[in-house]
Parts: structure tokens; sequence; C-alpha cells
């Protein structure tokens, strides 16, 4: 099946995606910042080079997109039907890099959150939010990672 996009428009498309400083990674941060945490933005010298880490809590976020990330079970996920092959290769390398990197951060004492995007929708991202800070304060693991 054609891609449904001309390369130009496909090319444009996937130019404007962003790697870090997205919508939901800000909105996490906006509620962080204003519950009084500070934090580093994308800390190379961990593994991962999570989106957020607080040292304070010995805690890292990551704010993944269900798409790139794969979210098993969330309807925002949904295998492309184009150029199957390469999307299953990229999407489960993505899966694999970030499996390993969780499990080296927890290795080293850190506690491990992983926040999806479909959490922050407008319908349920007041709760996550408030789970998120509560889960920090607490030291406790926040949902799962897959």
């Amino acid at each position: 099946m054609a891609d449904v996009h001309s390369p130009e428009t496909r090319s444009y498309n996937m130019s404007r995606i962003r790697g870090k400083d997205t919508k939901p990674e800000e909105l996490v941060r906006k509620r962080l910042f204003s519950q009084g945490f500070r934090y580093r933005k994308n800390d190379a010298r961990l593994p991962g080079k999570p989106d957020i880490v607080l040292p304070k809590y010995k805690t890292v976020i990551f704010v993944n997109g269900c798409f790139w990330h794969g979210h098993v079970g969330c309807h925002y996920f949904v295998w492309p039907k184009n150029n199957a092959e390469f999307w299953k290769k990229k999407i489960g390398s993505n899966i694999e890099r970030d499996a390993k990197n969780y499990a080296l951060l927890a290795k080293l004492g850190w506690n491990v959150i992983v926040v999806w995007e479909c959490e922050l929708k407008r319908s349920t991202a007041e709760e996550t939010l408030n789970l998120l800070v509560h889960c920090i304060v607490q030291r406790q693991s926040y949902g799962n990672s897959n």
C-alpha cells in the first residue's frame, strides 16, 4: 500500500516531530515546578538521557510517546501498515533500548517513572500528574513501564 502523502509532505511531517521539549514533557515539568520540584532536563550522564531528573529524590521520569515507544494496549499505538517491517524494527528497538535503560537506572539506585502520552490527555492529565507527584514524594514506582 502506498503512502497517502507525497514524499515532500511526509518529509515535512516527520521533520516536525520533536525528540525533546514536547508538549507532554512541558506539561509534566510545569506541574513539577509549580509543586516546588527542581529538576534537570535530558541529563546525558544517565542511561537513556531521561527527560526529567530529580536528583534530590533519586528519581528519573521518561515521558514517552505512545507510538514511538510502542505503548502496548493503548489505542494511540497502532502498527503502521505502510513500510511495516521498517516500523516493527524501529519501534521494537526503541522498546528494547528503553527496557535496558530502565534496568540500568534501577541498578544504579534510581526510581524510574514512565509517563505515557495518553495518560496526559485532557481527561486523565490531572489524575496522572497528582499521582506522579505523590509517587515522587513517596519514592514509589508509578504505573508500569510498558
